[in-house]
């Protein structure tokens, strides 16, 4: 293991202070080289041979893409052996890495059905982090080249820090190739300071310190009680593990993309919005324009809108919906509750498609107003429930556990048990949960403003006079540095989505 370098370690408050002030002194025409060396760094920090992988996948993509582009347009069948030869190289890499051995214990256990025995693998595979975000980052890259939306950048160096750019890079967004490598290929004519985008990238940065270490990893504790002991535990305490756990896991991903791109910001780098207020979606399939954004639209763009989308017959058009996510849920983890997660998501969206004719009649014959405010409240309370239900897979160690966990939360649940205080025992006491859910009131304030104003965080301070400006971050930092501490003996929780 080497240095540590998540965004809440101290190796990291002391590496990005220096990244930054070293790409301001330096020449312009030197920033890209000192960006990809401390991209490299970064991602060796949790092990140097992480960047054969990567430098691997980097010179296979920038290769294949070169290659397509000195074919003509009608060498079809050539570019797509190029095409092809890429995306089979980097998804073994992709799948032997990640996926090994769920292929091995699915094949060993078809195998028991017939009696064969399979042999135990002698392999020691470590998941590199954040493989899957820039192996879709490069694939994405290899695909835009052969259809002809962009042209293949000739610059290795360019290239190679659009695979690697460290803010991004081990949970994402997933950026696409004419955002972040339009963006790297101009970087030494861009202005040597920006004020605006620095404090803008500060706001944000302070944000996602304030998501994760305030909220995401204080839920963390009493989210791993219940899932811990979920099987001696009563409905209410379950409930109440499955909402925390959905909030937890927004605050710790959106909290590392806002890191991420505030980050970017100070570099004066642009990325994508991976969250928009998700908890304020009305639909299920709402929900999925509005988190992970750089996933979703990189599934519809790459997978579903080729397989056909919803420009055909509505059986066609479900299956495709499907597979779409039957791919994010295996993309998300190499188990079969990730895959029965997925299944859900694209079952919901399916279901709430053949439903909405007959929702639409009876609206009409109850004489439901559906743009009144309490119509649309009970909306976006419904999908939240079937997030929270949905996501109790994502967490669960196996579908039977997720199951057994939704059996005992509806056929155990006693609406007393709010009264008797069994909550403050579960990892936190009364006065760590005022403090989580006085943080979690600011989180949905926040998000509602977007809701309203759709303006993100940083925007919505910097319309704020300078003095408001000051105290909104000042209260933040002190919250992070007074309720981000939380006790003896307890850990920093590790980004979830860097397992991915």
């Amino acid at each position: 293991m080497g240095i540590c370098m998540q965004f809440t370690s101290f190796n990291f408050a002391v590496f990005f202070p220096l990244v930054v002030l070293c790409f301001y002194m330096m020449p312009k025409k030197a920033r890209s080289y000192w960006l990809l060396a401390a991209s490299y760094y970064f991602y060796m920090g949790w092990s140097p041979k992480y960047a054969v992988l990567i430098l691997t996948s980097t010179i296979i993509t920038y290769v294949c893409a070169r290659v397509m582009e000195c074919f003509e347009n009608t060498q079809k069948l050539q570019r797509r052996l190029v095409l092809l030869t890429g995306l089979v190289s980097n998804l073994a890499i992709l799948i032997f890495f990640k996926y090994f051995y769920f292929l091995h214990e699915t094949i060993a256990e078809l195998m028991a059905v017939f009696g064969v025995a399979l042999r135990e693998g002698g392999l020691d595979i470590i998941l590199p982090v954040g493989i899957s975000f820039y192996t879709f980052q490069a694939l994405g890259y290899m695909l835009d080249v052969y259809r002809g939306d962009i042209k293949a950048e000739s610059n290795f160096i360019n290239y190679a820090l659009f695979v690697s750019f460290f803010p991004q890079l081990v949970a994402g967004p997933i950026e696409r190739s004419k955002n972040l490598l339009g963006q790297i290929k101009i970087i030494s004519e861009r202005p040597s300071w920006n004020f605006e985008k620095v404090t803008r990238g500060l706001l944000l940065m302070l944000w996602g310190y304030f998501m994760k270490m305030v909220i995401a990893d204080r839920a963390a504790i009493l989210v791993d009680e219940v899932f811990g002991a979920y099987y001696m535990l009563e409905g209410v305490a379950l409930l109440f593990g499955g909402v925390l756990f959905l909030i937890q896991l927004y605050c710790d991903f959106a909290s590392y993309s806002a890191i991420a791109i505030g980050a970017a910001n100070i570099l004066g780098i642009q990325l994508m919005q991976n969250f928009a207020a998700p908890f304020f979606s009305k639909s299920i399939g709402e929900f999925w324009r509005r988190w992970h954004i750089s996933l979703s639209s990189w599934l519809r763009d790459y997978i579903y809108i080729p397989l056909g989308g919803s420009r055909c017959s509505k059986a066609r058009y479900y299956l495709n919906t499907m597979i779409t996510f039957l791919i994010s849920g295996l993309w998300h983890g190499a188990s079969w509750h990730f895959v029965f997660w997925g299944a859900i998501q694209g079952g919901m969206i399916v279901v709430g498609d053949i439903l909405r004719p007959i929702k639409k009649k009876l609206n009409t014959m109850l004489h439901i107003r559906i743009e009144k405010a309490g119509y649309q409240a009970l909306q976006v309370l419904v999908t939240f429930a079937l997030s929270v239900v949905s996501f109790i897979f994502f967490r669960a160690e196996s579908v039977h556990d997720g199951i057994y966990y939704l059996e005992r939360m509806i056929t155990r649940f006693d609406i007393w048990s709010l009264t008797a205080g069994n909550i403050y025992h579960m990892g936190l006491d009364e006065k760590e949960m005022e403090v989580l859910f006085f943080a979690i009131f600011i989180l949905i304030l926040v998000d509602w403003l977007y809701e309203k104003k759709k303006m993100y965080f940083d925007t919505l301070v910097k319309g704020q006079s300078l003095v408001a400006q000051y105290l909104i971050s000042i209260v933040l930092l002190v919250m992070i540095l007074v309720f981000g501490i939380y006790g003896q003996g307890y850990d920093a929780t590790q980004f979830i989505y860097f397992q991915f």
